[in-house]
């Protein structure tokens, strides 16, 4: 079991020999002090300093205390859990059975009282410090801006999208509903790593349309076609996942059926799994090809990268923009868990408040942040939420469980069994008719959000979202924490205001030059006008030459667009 484990984590990390281990420290701390790192973990990286010996020793007799109590009560008694999964007096959850039912009651009643409700048991559990924002207050203005001159809600929402949860992961009929409700809206949907139906494509008759806007492309292509891409507003590169980053997505065989393994061109009751890297991409120049390949695939559409929050992916971040890429995710390790294995997902990753906060910092120190775009995910639950998102420098927002919560997800933790009660993660027939979500509640959710937003602008004087993105300097930390430890951090290094002077963006407000004025297929278009408007065979003989970075993309998009995958 041990050897079966030590496996798994190997493979996780990327690194399959035991001695390239070997003093490779190869993790980050979070919340140990500076002076503890420099004794026991020399050149260990942490943003938040924090505890040191006497709070580690305090906590460890404090564990011994209670596991060797003689109080009555106690003796005996096994504790009860509930690391994982909701359990009565266990540990705590953002997510309980009260905080579901008060979201699901709001968003179907479009009842802006118990949205309140909703949002007042979520910052209480701030308070009990279950998240690292839990520690942030804000820098209020003087005097609160009037709500008529703040932007509207309507343009908030654009802000906002869904997480990558896959068609076969989730229902279809789940994964409609978010699609339809983001369009009606203006935000987007994510097709996840698992492809999308052709007849999606289509807008209904009654104007609803069931597309997803944003379309990945992850380490297994499934799904992945030509006509797949061309029909994007984003094509989103997963590099890897918030709440397991090192690993690849896995199906299980039972969820493959019939409709499953067509969309994804592969076998049904066969398990599918990605492998944890992209086997074409070794280096930041191999990505920036990839960028340019899916760029003249669709050259309408958005080039985004999905990356994991870590100490250093400011630097990464920093490669992807000078890739050319036009947006970049930083995931959270709060999301996700649905997907994720149990090991990974208390052991992985890290908050997003902290790769969000490097990866804007260094943007605008090497005078890259106008170019990209900047979406923090993972665990998103409030207005409050996104307000401290963008204070740390985001310029979107993507939410994934809170969605499937409003659409009926009741977190049972049996999404990778295909027995969920609800037919929100589960292929079986019997069961999917039991989904009860509709899109107007999900807009109702995304509505309520962007109402709470704008409270929260109002009360620190800001009258458009750009002008809040990257203030961290109204960000503060809490005064009266109630926690023994927690008062020990130190949050100086991820609320660190950068300098930009007045020519230094802070937010996207840049296009990528892409170069797609150079490409060859300009003239290969032109000159297959009579295959793409009348199906006549064509014969086109021209150079091609080494500075020619792709050829053929951008002709089979357009192939593609008039044609489809057939």
């Amino acid at each position: 079991a041990i050897g079966k484990g030590l496996l798994k984590i190997m493979s996780k990390m990327g690194i399959s020999t035991y001695q390239s281990y070997c003093g490779a420290q190869i993790f980050n701390a979070i919340g140990l002090s500076d002076k503890l790192l420099a004794a026991y973990f020399t050149g260990t990286d942490c943003t938040t300093d924090g505890a040191g010996l006497i709070e580690i020793a305090e906590e460890t007799v404090r564990r011994h205390r209670l596991a060797f109590s003689d109080a009555p009560i106690y003796r005996g008694a096994l504790d009860v859990g509930g690391e994982f999964a909701y359990r009565v007096r266990g540990e705590d959850h953002a997510w309980t059975p009260d905080t579901i039912s008060k979201l699901q009651h709001a968003t179907r009643k479009n009842d802006w009282s118990q949205y309140l409700e909703y949002t007042q048991s979520i910052n209480e559990q701030s308070e009990r410090l279950l998240t690292l924002r839990g520690l942030l207050d804000f820098k209020l203005a003087d005097e609160p801006i009037p709500l008529d001159e703040i932007e509207p809600a309507k343009e908030l929402v654009k802000r906002f999208a869904t997480g990558a949860m896959s068609f076969g992961s989730i229902s279809y009929e789940a994964h409609t509903t978010l699609a339809i409700a983001m369009n009606r809206i203006g935000g987007k949907s994510n097709t996840g790593e698992g492809g999308e139906l052709p007849e999606r494509f289509t807008p209904l008759a009654n104007g609803d349309s069931m597309r997803s806007a944003i379309k990945q492309v992850a380490s297994g292509r499934f799904g992945v076609t030509t006509e797949y891409l061309v029909n994007a507003d984003d094509i989103q590169i997963k590099v890897c996942q918030g709440a397991k980053p090192g690993e690849g997505g896995q199906l299980p065989g039972h969820k493959v059926d019939a409709v499953i393994a067509k969309v994804r061109h592969s076998t049904p009751g066969v398990g599918l799994i990605s492998p944890p890297p992209h086997h074409d991409i070794y280096s930041i120049e191999d990505l920036a090809q990839l960028i340019h390949d899916l760029k003249n695939v669709n050259p309408a559409a958005r080039i985004s990268v999905k990356l994991v929050s870590e100490v250093g992916v400011g630097t990464v971040a920093a490669g992807v923009a000078k890739a050319h890429a036009d947006h970049v995710t930083i995931a959270g390790y709060d999301g996700g868990t649905g997907a994720s294995p149990i090991t990974s997902i208390k052991h992985a990753g890290l908050p997003w408040e902290i790769g969000l906060a490097e990866t804007h910092q260094t943007l605008v120190l090497n005078r890259l942040r106008g170019r990209i775009s900047v979406q923090a995910d993972g665990g998103m639950r409030t207005g409050r939420d996104v307000v401290i998102g963008a204070l740390l420098g985001a310029d979107e927002f993507g939410f994934a469980t809170a969605p499937l919560i409003v659409t009926g997800c009741i977190m049972m933790r049996k999404c990778h069994l295909n027995t969920c009660p609800v037919g929100v993660a589960t292929q079986d027939p019997e069961l999917r008719r039991r989904f009860s979500g509709q899109p107007e509640h999900v807009v109702n959710f995304f509505f309520f959000i962007a109402e709470e937003v704008r409270q929260w602008m109002s009360k620190l004087g800001f009258r458009t979202f750009n002008e809040m993105i990257g203030r961290s300097d109204r960000l503060d930390m809490r005064k009266a924490v109630k926690q023994w430890k927690a008062s020990k951090i130190d949050l100086s290094r991820m609320l660190y205001t950068p300098p930009a002077g007045p020519d230094v963006a802070i937010y996207n407000r840049e296009r990528q030059d892409h170069g797609l004025d150079q490409a060859l297929d300009h003239q290969l278009i032109a000159q297959a006008q009579p295959a793409l408007e009348k199906r006549q065979a064509v014969q086109i003989s021209t150079e091609i030459r080494n500075y020619n970075r792709t050829v053929g993309a951008m002709l089979s998009g357009e192939v593609a667009k008039r044609y489809g995958h057939a």
